[in-house]
């Protein structure tokens, strides 16, 4: 199937996403079939009028009308039988528990799949509401199997598109995207997809269904998280007679940390001798104002439960013999100041295990001042489970714990042996057996490559 001859594009759901959707894949010349339950909407859209406010849809959708590049219907079957591609835009609001309410994606993907049985052409269903990573997989596809009696793969494929529309300004954000995501598990259908958004001069990521899924979760809990951020650090330097706006203005001024991709790289929880400290005294700060400011407030907490998941974790393989590669709270540092890899080693301890500690950063004898009275009071008896030896710490090991990325690939291949457990948190995997020296080494050296920031970014 080429970008010649697809017949038509149906679109599922003829809200925001879908009548946006809708409206500009017609401009940009392809023949669109809005599809949706209400009568009204679909009347309007047929009759070239937009069921939607949103800047710029009306002449978009007066135009398709126009070229009869957009027309609308009630008629699922049809839209099905008559077009090469489905787009699935309709509604996951949240149920009174907050789970995700998929009976609307549930009633189309039964309607698609009964008209997908009466089809025999090769036809791709892309879905765009927003769900839960794995529910594709999970929901989608085993309806549109189940209605259809056909298989996924063989007789019609499933792609994952994201939107990255907003209310408002969703036309030009649908014409000038950030980039384009496309998930799927076939090449050939993904592709077919790509060529719709051949226009498109931003990147196009294509990748699994379930990373589609989740890159969008992960852009909405993030542009949320920014609102709340600045809402709260507002909140508190006002009450402070601090101009707020001259502090943001110097805030976003700073592409290398604040503006950038620096520190959104999945890892160990942060230590060292400013951030803690820090957040304690605004949150401290703004409990004196009478102010509550669960954000701030709960960035510790947070950060403190990923030290108690890797204690879990290295618990949970029930051995005793633990090797830690790392203990200062960042690689290229001797800084053991609120490192996480010294309260995971004092979690361990408390539970009777045998720690090794290899950190090639840090020697007792040469911590000074600040530093050195903190690991003293945190664990007195650290210089007995110090050793510059990394050999020993690997082959004494039942369960070796990576916190730093000052080991590297070579060192690890010739020690490890494959019934030892890793547990790698500057790379956020999970704990498996090595099972393979060289194959540990070599995805290893993968994730070290593809995770450079991860040193500075995960620990700060």
């Amino acid at each position: 199937m080429t970008n010649a001859n697809i017949r038509a594009v149906s679109v599922f759901g003829l809200g925001y996403v879908g009548s946006v959707t809708a409206a500009c894949l017609a401009s940009k010349g392809f023949n669109v079939i809005g599809v949706d339950v209400n009568s009204v909407k679909v009347d309007m859209l047929g009759s070239g009028r937009s069921p939607i406010i949103e800047t710029g849809i009306d002449e978009l959708i007066a135009e398709g009308h126009k070229t009869r590049r957009l027309r609308a219907t009630t008629d699922s079957a049809a839209a099905v039988a008559d077009s090469d591609i489905s787009f699935v835009c309709v509604g996951t609001p949240s149920l009174a528990n907050g789970k995700q309410d998929l009976i609307h994606l549930e009633q189309v993907c039964k309607e698609i799949g009964l008209a997908l049985a009466q089809k025999t052409s090769y036809h791709v269903v892309v879905l765009r509401s927003t769900v839960i990573p794995g529910t594709t997989s999970r929901v989608v596809i085993p309806a549109l199997e189940q209605f259809s009696g056909k298989r996924a793969g063989v007789d019609f494929a499933v792609c994952f598109n994201p939107e990255f529309t907003r209310e408002g300004c969703a036309v030009a954000d649908f014409f000038g995207p950030p980039y384009t995501i496309l998930g799927g598990d076939e090449s050939e259908s993904v592709a077919i997809v790509r060529r719709l958004y051949g226009w498109v001069l931003a990147p196009v990521f294509e990748t699994s269904l379930a990373a589609a899924e989740a890159a969008k979760y992960a852009s909405n809990a993030f542009h949320a998280v920014k609102v709340t951020f600045a809402n709260e650090i507002g909140t508190l330097f006002r009450e402070l007679g601090v101009d707020i706006e001259a502090v943001m203005r110097m805030f976003v001024a700073d592409h290398s940390l604040n503006i950038s991709s620096a520190y959104l790289s999945p890892g160990f929880a942060f230590g060292g001798s400013c951030l803690p400290k820090d957040l304690r005294a605004l949150s401290h700060e703004a409990r004196e104002l009478n102010l509550h400011l669960p954000l701030l407030e709960g960035v510790l907490p947070s950060n403190n439960e990923h030290v108690n998941r890797a204690a879990d974790l290295i618990l949970n393989t029930k051995k005793k013999n633990v090797g830690l590669l790392g203990l200062s709270f960042k690689a290229g540092t001797d800084d053991l100041r609120e490192s996480p890899h010294v309260q995971l080693t004092k979690k361990l301890l408390g539970e009777g295990l045998r720690i090794r500690i290899w950190d090639p950063q840090v020697s007792l004898g040469r911590l000074v001042g600040s530093n050195r009275h903190f690991i003293e009071d945190t664990i007195p008896h650290i210089g007995m489970l110090l050793t510059p030896d990394l050999k020993s710490v690997l082959e004494t090991a039942e369960v070796v714990v990576i916190g730093t990325k000052s080991v590297t690939t070579a060192e690890l291949a010739a020690h490890l042996r494959p019934e030892q457990i890793v547990i790698d948190l500057v790379n956020f995997k999970k704990p498996r057996k090595t099972e393979s020296v060289n194959r540990y080494a070599d995805e290893y050296s993968e994730v070290s490559a593809g995770s450079s920031l991860v040193c500075e970014d995960s620990s700060i």
